[in-house]
């Protein structure tokens, strides 16, 4: 059965010898959980860059692959300790990204559930990048106002 949810992301990525960039997305999505997989879907939007594209994070056992289709494509595996090498494809061009999992919990029930990653990823074998991120899903109430915000702008649509 699929239910409503809102999706929370907070993620902190840091490149060397630069600022931390601090990142937060509240949206809302999908959530269906298929044998012993939970799945959660969401439509980017302009904010996060990638307007045009669904997002499905796909969480089994100790691993989390994150799927991405339409403006961009990809498909990134988080399993901790291990490295995974994917292809991701924009409109401008595609690259190489190499990811390594330093840390997966994964914790979802049937209401509700927290991922957190701690990951370092370098594009085109390029510098390493830093990333933490804390996504917090809870079921939609009957009702509730749809929205979409993250640290750039807010955008609100009431039913």
């Amino acid at each position: 059965m699929e239910k409503n949810v809102i999706v929370s992301v907070v993620g902190l990525q840091i490149n060397e010898g630069e600022r931390p960039d601090l990142m937060e997305l509240v949206t809302e999505g999908t959530y269906r959980k298929k044998g012993d997989a939970h799945y959660i879907s969401y439509q980017e939007s302009e904010m996060t860059g990638m307007e045009g594209t669904t997002t499905t994070i796909k969480a089994a056992g100790d691993e989390l692959t994150l799927i991405r289709f339409g403006a961009v494509n990809s498909q990134f595996v988080f399993r901790q300790g291990k490295k995974h090498l994917s292809h991701y494809d924009t409109g401008f061009g595609s690259f190489t990204v190499d990811i390594m999992a330093r840390n997966v919990e994964i914790d979802i029930g049937e209401h509700s559930g927290n991922i957190r990653l701690g990951y370092e990823m370098a594009i085109n074998d390029g510098e390493m990048v830093f990333s933490d991120v804390l996504m917090q899903i809870r079921e939609a109430a009957p009702g509730q106002a749809e929205f979409s915000a993250d640290r750039n702008g807010s955008q609100m649509d009431l039913n």
